[in-house]
């Protein structure tokens, strides 16, 4: 009996330590890939190791460029967060410092959305997971799944190119469902999507 009762008290012990120790191993947000594009609005903390004067929060501006002491304004357009770290490296080094280690984190992501219309459930903007882009059917699901008079085979998608003209696309999404697609359509900030009412 004593042995049977120490064994339920083991049992009880294990069930209690379990959920604490679930709380203790909870994953903290992570970091923005190395990867991660940076975009307009996104406030960066830039470090440069033992050169505290240097540290800043700058925000990305509308034309993909930060201003940085020093160096001045730097272009990251098109550029990832390591491109951008070892851009800035570079330039400390060129003429301010030896061998600089430079650390760029995002502090905070823009907002990015595309707007999904027409026949989902959830109609309006849907916004892009913070380091992560977002593919048409992601944002679809995102808005709540097509509604049941949706017609999955003319969904359109629109959006301005770089020359400022807007671009439609007719995409069939019952073919991304069933993998037929060599396409998953990632999308762009301000795409719109629009799935239109089938015809009963």
């Amino acid at each position: 009996m004593i042995r049977k009762l120490k064994s339920i008290g083991i049992v009880c012990s294990l069930m209690i330590a379990l959920p604490l120790a679930a709380v203790e191993t909870k994953p903290t947000t992570s970091p923005a890939p190395q990867d991660y594009l940076l975009q307009p609005s996104d406030l960066l903390n830039v470090k440069v190791f033992q050169e505290e004067n240097l540290t800043r929060d700058v925000r990305v501006s509308q034309e993909y460029s930060v201003t940085l002491p020093l160096i001045g304004k730097v272009d990251v357009k098109g550029k990832s967060l390591r491109q951008t770290e070892d851009l800035v490296r570079e330039l400390y080094a060129r003429d301010y410092l030896v061998n600089p280690q430079v650390n760029i984190v995002v502090v905070e992501y823009a907002k990015r959305s595309v707007n999904v219309i027409g026949q989902v459930n959830q109609p309006g903007a849907v916004l892009f997971p913070q380091e992560q882009g977002l593919t048409l059917l992601d944002a679809i699901s995102r808005a709540g799944g097509f509604s049941r008079l949706a017609n999955r085979n003319q969904v359109k998608l629109t959006r301005t190119n770089a020359d400022g003209k807007a671009e439609t696309f007719i995409i069939d999404v019952d073919d991304l469902i069933k993998g037929k697609s060599s396409s998953s359509w990632p999308l762009l900030v301000n795409d719109i999507v629009f799935v239109p009412e089938r015809i009963l």
